[in-house]
């Protein structure tokens, strides 16, 4: 398992409380102590915890740039992901059990 800070666009500089982790074929996007997203590489399926996805415009923006430095979706609004769970592109489940 490995664990790293997602870094600013801006800056450079690592981002207090957003990390990137990764388990074999799974990455994950954790924001403060929530998990909010799930990437099965293998399955190529983008999971989005149904309660902490749009907890925060921080916790939003950030997992943007998650999708984004995981090459799956660039630059998608927020209306755009809730278009995509609603087509199921993107599935929703409970990540923090």
């Amino acid at each position: 398992m490995k664990v790293t800070q997602l870094k600013s666009t801006r800056s450079g500089n690592a981002v207090p409380n957003q990390f990137e982790i990764t388990n074999g074929s799974k990455i994950f996007f954790q924001s403060y102590k929530s998990m909010i997203c799930k990437i099965d590489t293998v399955k190529n399926i983008v999971y989005l915890d149904s309660y902490y996805w749009d907890y925060s415009r921080t916790t939003i923006k950030y997992l943007k740039e998650f999708l984004y430095s995981n090459a799956y979706y660039c630059n998608l609004s927020t209306d755009e992901i809730r278009t995509k769970i609603k087509t199921k592109e993107i599935k929703l489940t409970n990540l923090n059990k």
